[in-house]
C-alpha cells in the first residue's frame, strides 16, 4: 500500500521533504495556508536574500537539483567591510581565497523547489488550505480551503509551517513538550541597492557589512545586478526604529553613518516608509515528534539569519528524516522519534552559533583583536589543512555535526596555544643560552 503523508507548508524545507518522499515513492500532498508564491510573489520587504553553502548543496545534490540553484545564485567568497570613513576591507572566508557562499532569492529556490515537487507523480500542492484543527492521536486534520473544509487522514504529517507553527501549537498541548521563545533586541528592514549604468554597484563577489557596534546593514547581490541591503537596528534607543522614523530622518542617518552607500541608494526613503520591520527570534521546543507527528525546519528551530543557515540546517533536517525513514524501513514512530533525537541538539547549537556570529558581524569585525585572530586561523588552515578549521568554515563548507563544532574550535585553539607557549618559551631558553656562551 502506498503510504500518504502529509506535509503543512510550503516552503523551502517543506517543498524539499516533499521531494525527496515523492522521489521514494511516497504519496505527499503538501498543505499551504498563502497562494502560490509562484503566481502571487513575495511580500514587499520579506525576501531576505539566502546564502546556500555546503549543507544545502549536499540536500540539493540529493534530489538533482544543484545545478539549477546553482545557476540562480552568486558566490561571495568573502566579506567586504565597510568603516564609517569609508574604507573598505575584504576578509576571505576560506584560507585558499576559493570557496564561498551562494547569494539566491528566496523566492527563486522557493520556485525550483515546488516545480520539483510538483512534477512527480505522487505529490500534489494544495494552496490557500489553512489548518485550524489537528489530532495527532489519530494523524487527522482540518483545513479551511478555499472552497469550504478539508478532512485528511495521514500516515505521517510534518509540520513544515515555520516560525509560528501551527503543527507545532498543537504539540504544545501535550505534557512533556517544552517550548521557549526569545526575541532579540533587534530588528530588521529590507532596502534595495539598484544597479549604476547597467552594474552592479558594488562587489558581487562579496557578502557586504556596514558593522557599527550596536547595529549593523549587510547587502547580498542578485542577479539582476542589484543588491537586498538589510538593515538590523535596535528596536528602541539611540540609532534604532523607534527613534529614526520619518524617511527623511532615515537619510540623514544614512549620510552620517554610511556615506559610501547613502549615494547609490536612490529609493531610500521611499524603502525605508513602505517595507515593513520584521522581528528576530530564536524558538527552541522539545520533543520535535508525537507519534507520527513531527516538525522540521524553522517550525522546529527558528534562528535568528546571522550565519545564512536557517535554510541549510532546514534542509539538513530533511536528509537525516529520510535517513531515518529509511533506516526503520518506513516504520514512521522510531523513525521520526530517532529523526527528533539527533537533529534536536543541531538545531540548538546553531542558534547558538548564529547569535555569536551576530556579535561578530556587528562589532568584532572592525577590532585589531578579531582580525588578527581572523588572519592567524586562516594561516593555520593553509597550514595544516583539515587538522585545523575555522569555526566559519565548519558552519559552512563541511557537515560537520553543528554541536561538534565550538567543542572542536575549543580544542584547536587549545593545541594551537600550547604550540605557541612551547615555541616561545623554546626561543627564549635559546636566547637565554646563547647569552650564556
Amino acid at each position: 500500500m502506498t503510504e500518504r503523508v502529509a506535509i503543512v507548508g510550503a516552503g523551502l524545507t517543506g517543498a524539499l521533504l516533499a521531494t525527496m518522499l515523492g522521489q521514494r515513492g511516497y504519496e505527499v500532498a503538501v498543505y499551504e495556508r498563502r497562494p502560490d508564491p509562484r503566481q502571487a510573489g513575495a511580500e514587499r520587504g520579506r525576501s531576505i536574500n539566502l546564502a546556500i553553502s555546503t549543507r544545502g548543496l549536499t540536500a540539493l545534490q540529493q534530489v538533482g537539483l544543484e545545478e539549477d540553484v546553482l545557476a540562480r545564485g552568486l558566490l561571495m567568497r568573502g566579506r567586504m567591510i565597510h568603516a564609517a570613513t569609508g574604507k573598505k576591507e575584504f576578509q576571505p572566508y576560506s584560507a585558499d581565497g576559493e570557496r564561498g557562499i551562494h547569494s539566491i532569492s528566496r523566492g527563486e529556490l522557493n520556485a525550483v523547489l515546488l516545480d520539483a515537487a510538483e512534477k512527480l507523480p505522487g505529490v500534489s500542492l494544495h494552496f490557500e488550505h489553512r489548518l485550524t484543527a489537528l489530532d495527532i492521536d489519530a494523524s487527522t486534520m482540518s483545513f479551511a480551503g478555499h472552497d469550504g473544509p478539508v478532512d485528511v487522514n495521514a500516515s505521517a504529517i510534518i509540520g513544515a509551517d515555520g516560525a509560528f507553527s501551527v503543527v507545532r501549537r498543537a504539540m504544545q498541548g501535550r505534557v512533556g513538550f517544552d517550548f521557549s521563545q526569545d526575541y532579540l533586541s533587534h530588528s530588521y528592514k529590507e532596502l534595495h541597492i539598484p544597479p549604476i549604468d547597467g552594474d552592479y554597484a558594488l562587489d558581487p563577489g562579496a557578502l557586504h557589512i556596514w558593522p557599527r557596534g550596536a547595529s549593523m546593514m549587510i547587502a547580498l547581490p542578485n542577479l539582476d545586478k542589484s543588491f537586498t541591503a538589510t538593515l538590523f537596528w535596535p528596536r528602541t534607543g539611540p540609532g534604532s526604529f523607534e527613534e529614526i522614523v520619518t524617511p527623511e530622518q532615515a537619510r540623514r542617518y544614512f549620510d552620517d553613518n554610511y556615506p559610501d552607500v547613502s549615494e547609490i541608494m536612490p529609493d531610500l526613503e521611499e524603502d525605508y516608509r513602505l517595507n515593513p520591520v520584521g522581528a528576530l527570534l530564536t524558538e527552541r521546543c522539545s520533543p520535535w515528534n508525537a507519534g507520527r507527528v513531527a516538525l522540521i525546519g524553522d517550525a522546529a528551530h527558528a534562528i535568528c539569519p546571522f550565519y545564512g543557515q536557517g535554510a541549510n540546517a532546514g534542509f539538513e533536517d530533511c536528509i537525516e528524516l529520510i535517513a531515518q525513514l529509511e533506516l526503520h524501513a518506513g516504520n514512521w514512530e522510531p523513525a521520526l522519534e530517532a529523526y527528533s533525537r539527533i537533529r534536536k541538539p543541531q538545531g540548538d547549537a546553531i542558534a547558538d552559533l548564529a547569535l555569536h556570529n551576530f556579535i561578530e558581524m556587528r562589532d568584532s569585525v572592525n577590532s585589531l583583536s578579531y582580525r588578527a585572530l581572523h588572519s592567524a586561523e586562516l594561516f593555520l588552515n593553509r597550514a595544516l589543512g583539515d587538522r585545523y578549521k575555522t569555526r566559519y568554515e565548519m558552519v559552512s563548507f563541511s557537515t560537520i555535526p553543528y554541536a561538534a563544532i565550538e567543542p572542536t574550535v575549543r580544542r584547536q585553539r587549545t593545541v594551537a596555544g600550547v604550540a605557541t607557549a612551547v615555541g616561545l618559551a623554546g626561543l627564549a631558553y635559546l636566547g637565554f643560552a646563547a647569552r650564556r656562551r
